[in-house]
């Protein structure tokens, strides 16, 4: 082989690596999703921003905001967040007491995040649904975020192989045709991709925006729906993109 050819094929190789590696998630996971009448009161949320099947983590300045929509009120939580870490990397978390029964969706605004190996910006709206004490009344409520997924399932109690649905919205609009990378959070290590192909899935809403999927295995997956903002931020006196996550995550259970 030539010293060219190798060159070529070298860059090849890493850009076909670069283009099917994993994805970035917002990441939004707490420590239980269905809270029973004989469980902790209270659960532990950890964020962070990371490849969650590669478990690669990236440092995550405080997010932007942090709340909690429960029982028809936002509660703010950016003030008791704690720094930790997850990957190796800068992480936040929280513990929040569940005094009511009902449906408690758990929001981060992360702070924009400067890619160079896209060339943009990267800003991620994180939800995670959990409920708790019987009552599950409301967990496809519509936040009002800036690009969200609002679940057409409900994002708690699906076994390993059900079908999960949900909208993509971008500025309380449904998104047609839009694309959803889909993750898993490979916690323990056990899963293994056959190659690098298949870390990310990657499905297409139909015209109304509605995507679907069934998760082969239990454990949390991470759904993202990326488009680009109708702004621009400016980095080193430029104007640069900014792509806008709409990002939920779903716990599947084992079927036993």
């Amino acid at each position: 082989m030539t010293k060219i050819g190798f060159i070529l094929g070298t860059v090849f190789s890493l850009t076909l690596l670069a283009g099917s590696a994993g994805a970035h998630f917002g990441m939004v996971i707490p420590s239980d999703n269905m809270v029973m009448p004989s469980d902790p009161r209270s659960v532990s949320v950890t964020l962070s921003f990371s490849h969650p099947f590669e478990l690669v983590g990236m440092e995550m300045e405080k997010p932007e905001a942090f709340f909690v929509v429960a029982n028809g009120q936002n509660t703010d939580l950016r003030g008791n967040l704690e720094q930790t870490t997850t990957m190796g990397h800068t992480a936040w978390k929280t513990d929040y007491p569940l005094k009511r029964p009902g449906i408690y969706v758990f929001v981060m605004e992360p702070e924009p995040y400067w890619e160079p190996a896209e060339d943009s910006f990267i800003v991620h709206y994180t939800k995670a649904v959990v409920t708790a004490f019987g009552d599950d009344d409301g967990w496809d409520r519509e936040i009002g975020l800036k690009t969200e997924i609002v679940p057409l399932s409900k994002p708690f109690g699906l076994y390993a192989g059900n079908v999960f649905q949900g909208i993509v919205k971008l500025n309380g609009k449904a998104v047609p045709h839009g694309e959803v990378e889909v993750e898993y959070y490979n916690q323990n290590r056990e899963a293994a991709a056959p190659t690098d192909y298949m870390i990310t899935q990657t499905i297409k809403a139909d015209k109304n925006g509605v995507f679907t999927y069934a998760a082969p295995r239990a454990g949390w997956w991470g759904f993202a729906a990326l488009n680009t903002a109708d702004y621009k931020l400016d980095y080193q006196g430029q104007k640069k993109d900014v792509e806008l996550g709409a990002v939920l995550w779903v716990k599947f259970e084992e079927w036993k």
